[in-house]
């Protein structure tokens, strides 16, 4: 009997990790703006998983634990460049598109200026964003995969979205206000 429930929490655990990949992959890629980085640090965080599986006791933290995971995976990825590469000038984008040609252009030149905008963030603020915006977890979940202060998310999301409100200001569409402006200067 015992031997029977492992096994169906295994498949379950198997279904849920395999389920788990596409969010796994948009974070690392949302982190490292590399594909191939992205594929290679999520293959690692489910090797990981799938490694220390038994120490897993409450499968309602199976999100949470894996992206733990994924960001010491990440963390490990600079620690071997450390002498190359400076973990503070690693940039990111997103991606995402539309059905006509004109909304087509309009939406790539939007996701370039976000991407742009967010590439613009350090990767602290970079990833609080992608984790709460991105992938819906609370600061708590946050604070524990990133393993900082719940306060330090709160700061660097809060940095992280004015930084890209500045930075995006220039996307918005005109104010009724400010049309009127330009209305009355000509």
């Amino acid at each position: 009997m015992k031997i029977l429930s492992l096994f169906s929490r295994s498949k379950a655990f198997n279904n849920q990790l395999e389920a788990s990949r596409t969010r796994l992959y948009r974070v690392a890629y949302a982190w490292s703006h590399d594909p191939m980085l992205a594929d290679d640090i999520v293959q690692e965080t489910l090797a990981k998983a799938l490694k220390n599986a038994g120490k897993l006791r409450d499968m309602a933290q199976l999100n949470a634990w894996l992206f733990s995971i994924m960001t010491n995976c990440w963390r490990d990825h600079f620690r071997q460049l450390r002498e190359t590469d400076n973990i503070e000038d690693i940039e990111d984008f997103q991606c995402s598109h539309e059905t006509t040609p004109e909304h087509i252009s309009s939406q790539t030149q939007t996701v370039t200026r976000v991407r742009a905008a967010v590439e613009k963030l350090p990767l602290g603020q970079r990833q609080v964003l992608t984790l709460v915006d991105l992938e819906e977890f609370s600061y708590v979940e946050v604070a524990a995969i990133l393993d900082i202060p719940i306060g330090t998310v709160m700061s660097r999301l809060c940095r992280a979205r004015k930084s890209l409100k500045a930075h995006l200001q220039e996307l918005a569409p005109l104010q009724p206000e400010q049309a009127n402006k330009i209305r009355r200067i000509k």
